[in-house]
C-alpha cells in the first residue's frame, strides 16, 4: 500500500517487490541475489525496536542542530543564523529527493544528513515564527513549547487512532491524502507565485484564508501519520532488512518537522508576528 509521503511510498515500492518476487519464486529478500548466498549476504528483519532507536537518533540530531542554530542567532549573529536556515531548507530537501529517487531510503548517511539540515531549518524558522528576531523574545521560548507539545501530542494521538483502526488506511484513503497534498502544494506555489509578483500573499499573511489554510495542512499532517504507521507495519511484517529502520525514521522526521511547522505558524498568526 503505497504513502502519499515520497519517502514511505518508496519503502512500500520495495515491500511490493519482495512480495511478487516470492510469488515468482525468487528470495523474499530483494536485497539477496541468490538463494544459496542466503547465510552469506541476509540481513536481520527490521523490528519496531529498530524503528524507534533510529526515529530517536534521527530526532535528536534535528533538535541539536536546531538548539546550536538557535544559539547562533542569541549569542553570535542573526543574520548567519538565517543563512544556515536557508541552507537548512535546501538541503533539507535535496537530501530528502536523494533519498527517495536515488533508492537510498535504507541509508543510515541520507537519514542524518537531512536531520543536519533540518534541524538548522527547525531553528531558524522556530526564530522567525516565534517573534525572537522582532523583540518578543520573551514570549518565544512559550510558543515554541506549545508547538513541541501540539506536535507530541498530534503524534501520539493519531498513533492510537491507527493502533485502535478507528481509521483504516485504505486505498481510497491512500488517493483522497493524495489528491489533498498535490492541492495543498498547488496552492502553497500560487501563494508564492503571487507573492513574488505582487506583493500578497493570503495564504501565509495572518488573515481568515491564511488560518483556514494552516488547519487544513495541520490536519493533512495528523493524517499522514496513518499512512506512515501502515507502511512502517508493512515492512515489519514483510521481514524488511533491518537499515530500512533509517527509511523509516527519514520519513517519520519529514511528517514531524512539516507538522511542527504548520503549528508554529499558526500560533504565530494568533500572536501578530
Amino acid at each position: 500500500m503505497r504513502s502519499s509521503n515520497p519517502v514511505f511510498s518508496s519503502l512500500a515500492g520495495t515491500k511490493q517487490r519482495a512480495v511478487q518476487n516470492q510469488f515468482q519464486g525468487y528470495p523474499a529478500d530483494p536485497y539477496s541475489q541468490y538463494p544459496s548466498a542466503g547465510a552469506v549476504t541476509s540481513e536481520r528483519p527490521m523490528t519496531v525496536d529498530d524503528v524507534i532507536s533510529k526515529t530517536g537518533i534521527t530526532l535528536g540530531v534535528i533538535i541539536v542542530m536546531a538548539v546550536i542554530n538557535f544559539g547562533i542567532a542569541m549569542f553570535i549573529s542573526p543574520v548567519l543564523a538565517m543563512v544556515l536556515t536557508i541552507v537548512g531548507a535546501i538541503g533539507g530537501l535535496v537530501t530528502v529527493l536523494i533519498g527517495t529517487f536515488g533508492k537510498k531510503y535504507g541509508s543510515a548517511a541520507i537519514t542524518l544528513i537531512y536531520a543536519f539540515f533540518e534541524g538548522l531549518f527547525v531553528g531558524g524558522i522556530s526564530l522567525l515564527f516565534s517573534g525572537f528576531l522582532v523583540g518578543k523574545g520573551a514570549d518565544a521560548g512559550t510558543m515554541i513549547g506549545q508547538a513541541v507539545l501540539g506536535t507530541v501530542g498530534v503524534f501520539l494521538g493519531m498513533l492510537y487512532v491507527y493502533k485502535t483502526g478507528a481509521v483504516k488506511v485504505t486505498p481510497k484513503f491512500q488517493r483522497i491524502m493524495t489528491a489533498c497534498l498535490m492541492g495543498v502544494l498547488v496552492l502553497a506555489l500560487g501563494n508564492m507565485a503571487l507573492f513574488f509578483f505582487t506583493g500578497m500573499n493570503p495564504l501565509t499573511n495572518g488573515g481568515p484564508l491564511a488560518i483556514i489554510f494552516s488547519l487544513v495542512c495541520i490536519g493533512l499532517a495528523a493524517f499522514s501519520f496513518l499512512q506512515d504507521f501502515d507502511a512502517a507495519d508493512q515492512l515489519v511484517r514483510a521481514g524488511a532488512p533491518a537499515r530500512m529502520a533509517w527509511g523509516v525514521a527519514l520519513g517519520l522526521a519529514v511528517t514531524l518537522v512539516w507538522l511542527y511547522t504548520e503549528i508554529l505558524r499558526l500560533l504565530s498568526y494568533f500572536r501578530g508576528n
